[in-house]
C-alpha cells in the first residue's frame, strides 16, 4: 500500500475530520469480528513466530524480524524469514533477503508449507498478526514510542489496524525507545495485559565512518516513520539542509532521482536516503547515493533470548 499517512493520524486526540471518518471504521470493526469467528487456526509441524503491529507502518517490524533471525540463528535453530507477497512491498522483501533466509508466497498457509517441505524448524514473519488463520506460537507487537497509537482510532479514522485493547491476545511487545513517554506508555501496555513481555529497542547506525559531518545533506525516503529517520540523523550531528518525503513503499523512478541528485547539487549537499529506499534506487543505476545502515538492538537482550526458549523449546 503507497500513501502519505494523514497528519491528524497523529494527534493526541481525534479531530473532526477524523469523526467525520469514523463511520468508516466500522467495516473494518466487522471484518475483525468476522475473521475470530471463522478462523480456521493451522495446526503446524513447524514453530511460528509472527512480529507484526496495530499501527499501520513505521514501527520496525522489518529490523526486529532480522534481529529475532539472527537470535535463533546464534540458538542453532533451523530458522527463515517470510513475508506474504505483495506487490508493493517488494522492498522490504529484498532486505530480508539480504539479512536472512527468506521465503515469500502468495498465502502464509503456502509459505507455511513450504518451510516445512524444507525441514525448518522455526519460521518468522514479518507482518501477519491479524490473520486469524495462522496458529503462531509466539506473538509481537511493534510500537515507536513517537507514533504510539497516533489518536487511537481505526483506519480510516486513525492509524490503527485494531484498537489497543487487542494487545490482551498477544505475547510481547517490542517498543521503540525515543524518550517519548517511554514508561508512560509501558504502563498503559500493562493495563491491556498484564503478563505481556516488554522488550525496548534502540537504533544503532553502524556506517558513520562512511560520511564525512562536514557536508550538508540532502535527505528523502520513502518509509513509514520519515521523521525518526530525520531524528536520528539530528542526532549524529548531520546537517540536514532538505529534506524530501516520497509515500510509503514509493517506487521511484529515474526522473525522481535526476530531480533529487540536481536538488542537491543545487545546495552543494551530499544525498542519504534509507537502505529501504537504497534496495530499489539502485536497480535504477545511480551511484552517489549513500544509505544510512541502521541495526535494531535489543535492551537486556538476554532476558529475550531466555523468553523464546520458553516458548519455542
Amino acid at each position: 500500500m503507497k500513501f502519505k499517512k494523514p497528519k491528524f493520524w497523529d494527534l493526541k486526540k481525534p479531530n473532526l475530520l477524523s469523526l467525520v471518518l469514523y463511520p468508516l471504521t466500522i467495516p473494518l470493526i466487522i471484518n475483525n469480528l468476522i475473521l475470530k469467528i471463522k478462523s480456521n487456526k493451522l495446526r503446524d509441524e513447524i514453530k511460528t513466530i509472527c512480529v507484526g503491529n496495530i499501527y499501520v507502518g513505521g514501527t520496525g517490524k522489518t529490523p526486529a524480524t532480522i534481529r529475532l533471525y539472527h537470535i535463533l540463528k546464534k540458538l542453532n535453530f533451523k530458522v527463515t524469514t517470510a513475508k506474504k507477497f505483495y506487490t508493493g512491498q517488494k522492498d522490504e522483501n529484498e532486505i530480508l533477503k539480504e539479512e536472512t533466509r527468506f521465503i515469500t508466497g502468495k498465502t502464509r498457509k503456502s509459505i507455511i508449507q513450504n518451510a516445512i517441505d524444507n525441514q525448518e524448524e522455526v519460521l518468522i514473519f514479518d507482518d501477519g498478526l491479524q490473520d486469524r488463520n495462522v496458529n503462531y506460537d509466539l506473538k509481537f507487537v511493534c510500537f515507536d514510542s513517537d507514533l504510539w497509537i497516533g489518536n487511537g482510532n481505526l483506519i480510516p479514522s486513525g492509524p490503527l489496524r485494531e484498537k489497543i485493547n487487542s494487545l490482551k491476545k498477544y505475547d510481547a511487545v517490542f517498543i521503540k525507545d525515543n524518550n517519548s513517554g517511554l514508561n508512560e506508555k509501558i504502563e498503559i501496555i500493562r493495563r491491556y495485559n498484564s503478563h505481556i513481555k516488554i522488550f525496548e529497542t534502540f537504533y544503532e547506525l553502524s556506517n558513520l565512518k562512511n560520511f564525512d559531518l562536514k557536508n550538508d545533506f540532502l535527505i528523502f525516503s520513502g518509509i513509514g516513520n520519515p521523521e525518526n529517520f530525520k531524528k536520528i540523523l539530528l542526532k549524529n550531528n548531520f546537517m540536514v539542509r532538505k529534506e524530501i518525503v516520497f509515500p510509503d513503499h514509493y517506487t521511484y523512478t529515474k526522473s525522481d532521482i535526476e530531480k533529487i541528485e540536481e536538488t542537491a547539487k543545487k545546495i552543494n549537499a551530499k544525498i542519504i536516503t534509507t537502505k529501504k529506499d537504497y534496495v530499489k534506487i539502485i536497480k535504477l543505476g545511480f551511484k552517489n547515493i549513500n544509505y544510512l545502515d541502521l541495526n535494531l538492538k535489543i535492551k537486556n537482550e538476554e532476558n529475550l533470548i531466555n523468553f523464546i526458549k520458553q516458548k519455542i523449546l
